[in-house]
Formats: structure tokens, sequence, C-alpha cells
């Protein structure tokens, strides 16, 4: 089995995987979870987004990857309690702590464990550890290197599954085991509230002149020695794969349902690419392009060929790279009319250069010509969010499909 597993903080960003190529998703409830400012889910919510996953053959795995301290393990034997009594279930839960692993076991036994990055797995001994205590999956820690992950999988059972992070933002701390937002701000990283002081600037002040700020210069234009590149791995999927990866991770539940959609469609095309031609797979450098077109910071290929101590993967430029604007999605097709009809996300003009990006087909560019609003009148722009409008449209377009800006 070969798993592509991407990123979805909300509904709109699940079914965007799904239509994009995921297999699965990866998700929180409202409470639990290691992304507490994303959108997620309620339990009715994770009911829904299991049927809906289910009824495409998809999988959904909710993260329960916190650490809950004493005073939250009543609360989460409720949660636990009411998540097996959910009528569509999802299919596994990502845990980090041995006391949340045993709770669920206890509780609720039928549900299938995988064990989180948070948890630092960079062994076979650490596979088979939990594997005995009943986990089907271990998500490695990002420190592994390609060569280790060789190795751990010649050590482990062949049911036990090996999961990785392919793409997408990385942390300066060992498997995102930090304590920094919670000293500076009181919001506890490891609860799912990092403020992310990593990538803040600082300075630094002289005792006798408090009021004079002093940059801490790495490079001319700042510092970013905390600061990690995102990780980007497409061009050595067939490495991975090879390896004995079983799932593959993508990045980002708080990143837009533009960014999981091309991300997914990118990765996708590289892992059915080297599925159908094995060694003779070779990248379409486009799809490089349709990652460079989202948000990012640097890319580089995390620690599958660089030790840490080495090669911290840190930043030399500030901030994102910023992506293309994400103008519309397709809600439905006029083909008689020659025309679309979109739902607003930014706004654009008629005459701005516009391209359409499909599952697994790369963007088609156009001239954005005649819109008009859902009584027929014609518009010279769409500025109001969500607003529905009709394009002309050059060639057949589908639910789902995504139009963005046209900027390189």
């Amino acid at each position: 089995m070969t798993e592509l597993l991407s990123p979805a903080g909300n509904f709109e960003k699940m079914k965007a995987a799904f239509l994009y190529g995921a297999d699965a998703v990866y998700l929180a409830a409202k409470r639990f979870g290691m992304r507490a400012a994303a959108d997620n889910f309620t339990l009715e919510e994770l009911s829904e987004a299991a049927k809906y996953a289910h009824e495409r053959g998809k999988k959904i795995y909710l993260t329960l990857n916190t650490l809950p301290r004493e005073y939250e393990y009543a609360d989460l034997a409720d949660f636990i309690r009411e998540l097996a009594a959910l009528p569509h279930k999802v299919d596994a839960a990502i845990v980090a702590d041995a006391g949340v692993f045993a709770l669920i076991k206890e509780i609720y036994p039928e549900l299938e464990l995988h064990i989180s990055t948070q948890a630092g797995v960079v062994s076979s001994a650490d596979c088979n550890f939990w594997y005995k205590l009943g986990a089907r999956r271990a998500v490695l820690a990002r420190e592994v290197s390609l060569e280790e992950i060789k190795q751990i999988r010649k050590n482990i059972p062949d049911d036990m599954e090996i999961e990785v992070f392919v793409h997408g933002s990385m942390c300066v701390s060992f498997s995102g085991r930090c304590l920094l937002s919670n000293n500076l701000v009181g919001r506890d990283a490891n609860r799912g509230a990092c403020a992310q002081p990593c990538r803040w600037n600082y300075t630094i002040r002289e005792e006798k002149r408090p009021d004079i700020a002093l940059p801490i210069e790495e490079e001319r234009e700042g510092t970013y020695i905390m600061s990690s590149k995102d990780m980007c791995m497409v061009e050595h999927m067939n490495e991975l794969i090879e390896a004995g990866v079983t799932s593959f991770k993508i990045e980002g539940r708080m990143k837009s349902a533009y960014y999981t959609a091309v991300v997914t469609n990118a990765y996708r095309a590289a892992i059915d690419g080297y599925m159908e031609k094995g060694a003779d797979f070779a990248l379409d450098p486009a799809w490089l392009l349709e990652l460079d077109s989202v948000s990012h910071r640097e890319y580089c290929t995390g620690y599958f060929y660089d030790d840490p101590m080495n090669n911290a993967q840190t930043c030399t430029v500030p901030g994102y790279l910023r992506e293309k604007a994400y103008l519309a999605v397709a809600k439905e097709y006029d083909a008689a009319g020659g025309r679309a009809l979109f739902i607003q996300r930014n706004k654009f003009c008629v005459g701005d250069e516009v391209e359409l990006i499909s599952p697994g087909k790369l963007g088609k560019r156009f001239t954005a010509g005649r819109m008009a609003n859902t009584d027929g009148e014609d518009i010279p722009s769409v500025p109001h969010p969500f607003m529905e409008f009709w394009l002309e449209v050059p060639f057949e377009v589908k639910q789902g499909d995504i139009l963005r800006g046209a900027n390189r």
C-alpha cells in the first residue's frame, strides 16, 4: 500500500484534498489536536467527514496528539466515549502520549492507533515497542534520515506501517517538542497552541543603553536562526517508496484549500508516475512550478539527506514566498453557454490573466472575459467574498476546479 495523506483544517479543505488525489486526510476535533487555531471539526462534523470519506473509498485520521495534563484526562475520557459512539467513525487516531494511548485502548479498543511524530520515533526498537502495545503505524520523527528509514523497515513487522512528512513546514525543535511559545506568551505548543516564536525577529539590548535595540544579524537583512525552511520531497518520492514508506504526509492544516489542492495534486502525480513507470520514472519539472505557486518558505529536503547537527535547515530569507492568488472555485459548468459558475475567493477583474487547475492537470491559462452576476448582469469584477458569478471559459470546467492568478 502507498498512501497520500493530506491536511484538512476544515470541511472545504478535506473536500479539496480528496478531489485532488489524497487517499486519506488527517484532521482534528475542537479539542486535543496540535493545531488549535485551525477551524477543526465538531463531533457531528467528524461523523459527517467520515461518511463523506468512506463513500469515496477514503480514510479519516483524527489527531489526538497533544500532551494532556492531569486535569484534562476526565474530559479526554468523555471525548473518547463520544468518539466511539459516532454513527460514522474515524479510521484511526494519531497519538503522541502514552497515557492517551492507554486510555483509548481502555475505552475504545477497536480504534486503530498511529504514533505521532510528536513521540519522536527514530528507531525500529521504538516502532516495535509501540507495535507490541497495539499501534499499527508510526509517524517517524522528521530527524530520521533516508538510510535510517531503510534499516527501520527491515527490522519491524511487515504489517507495521511507516509514515513520513514529505512537504510543508518544519519545526526547529526536535519532533516539535518546544517550550518557547509557552515561556514567552503562555501558549503551550505541546497542547496545540504554538505562537511560532521561532519565526519572530529578535533584537538584543545593551544594559546601559536599554532604548537602543540592536538586531541579531545572521545576514545583512536580518536573522532567521530559529526559522526552519519548508520541506519538499516531490523529486525524491521514488527513493521513499523504495525505502518502504507506507504513507506520505503533507503538512498544512492552517493553509488554504488552494494550497491543499495544488500540493496534493503534485504529489499524486509523482506517486502515480512512479507506480506506473518504476525505474523509468522522471518527475515533470512543471510539478515543481506548481509547488512554487503556493505560499511557502525556502524549500529543502528536510533531514532525509542532511544531519540536523551539520545542517539545521534554517531560512536565509525572511517570511513566505507568496503564492499565486486563489481567485475562485468552480460550482457548475454550462457547456451550451461556454461559461462556468464560480464562487469567489479573491477579487479579480475582466481582462486579468488567470489559470484553471484541475485534478491531475496543470494550470490552463486564459484571459478573464465576460463576467456576469447570478442575475445575468455584466460586471467588471468580482469584489465580494464568496459571491457567485458566471465567467466565460474557453474549455470544459468541472465542479471543484480552481481559478487562480497567472502571474509568475
